[in-house]
């Protein structure tokens, strides 16, 4: 039977290999100007990782074990990234979606593009620091 608390460990790969590909194609479509599929592509892959991220952190918050000592300490910095992640993420796919919306996809494409370039650096700390806590501390998250 599943546990509540497999929850998390079973969401939080989504959003790490959503919004690594889906950034991934946004290069591509940076490089590639002739390819127009790998912006939508990359869009849709920012949207579906933002949406897993959120669930992937409700369930961090409401299904994971509590911890003491060091452990807690990576926990805290974990979750404090997941949060900075799923902030990011949010706004980066409201921004993009609002523009795209408007029929000016590429006008503001740049400050999109910053922004889901710090959501990707952020997600991988945060994939990062759960992965110290699962490995270095036996935690299961």
């Amino acid at each position: 039977m599943i546990e509540t608390s497999h929850f998390h460990p079973m969401l939080v790969h989504f959003p790490i290999a959503l919004v690594t590909f889906g950034y991934i194609a946004e290069l591509g479509s940076i490089f590639i100007k002739k390819e127009l599929f790998l912006s939508k592509i990359s869009f849709y892959l920012l949207v579906f990782g933002a949406l897993t991220a959120v669930a992937a952190y409700l369930t961090g918050q409401l299904f994971t074990a509590d911890m003491s000592g060091a452990a807690e300490e990576v926990r805290n910095w974990h979750e404090n990234f997941a949060l900075i992640t799923l902030g990011l993420l949010v706004a980066t796919a409201a921004t993009r979606s609002y523009f795209c919306y408007k029929g000016n996809c590429d006008k503001f494409k740049w400050v999109t593009f910053c922004l889901y370039t710090v959501a990707t650096i952020s997600v991988s700390i945060t994939g990062f620091l759960g992965g110290t806590l699962v490995y270095n501390y036996m935690m299961p998250l």
